[in-house]
């Protein structure tokens, strides 16, 4: 005899399960049993059809990151035009942009005190 698991939230019986899933497995080997038989795999059949035409390489329908804000940074361009001609790369002009605006908000903050 198979023992039962009874849990405070019911019970786990596998022959009560495999009863259960015996009809389903039953109903997706019928639906399978009717696909086309002239499906034919690794062939032409498995391409995706673009309503005739030929289909183009994954380098050329591939969306970049640029593309994406393609449009964001189209509208801020002069924003954009003004930080690339003062961005150098160099770490030392960043601290001391970060220190330059950071003085600046604290003589704000201080003085309006």
């Amino acid at each position: 005899m198979i023992p039962r698991l009874v849990t405070g939230a019911g019970y786990w019986s596998p022959l009560l399960w495999l009863a259960f899933l015996i009809p389903f497995a039953l109903i997706g080997y019928l639906i399978y049993s009717r696909g086309n038989p002239g499906y034919k795999k690794d062939t032409e059949q498995v391409k995706p059809y673009l309503s005739g035409n030929i289909e183009p390489s994954k380098e050329k329908i591939q969306v970049k990151a640029s593309d994406i804000y393609w449009g964001f940074i189209e509208a801020l361009k002069g924003y954009y035009n003004i930080l690339q001609t003062i961005h150098t790369g160099d770490l030392r002009d960043y601290i001391l942009w970060y220190l330059g605006v950071g003085t600046i908000i604290l003589f704000l903050l201080v003085g309006g005190a």
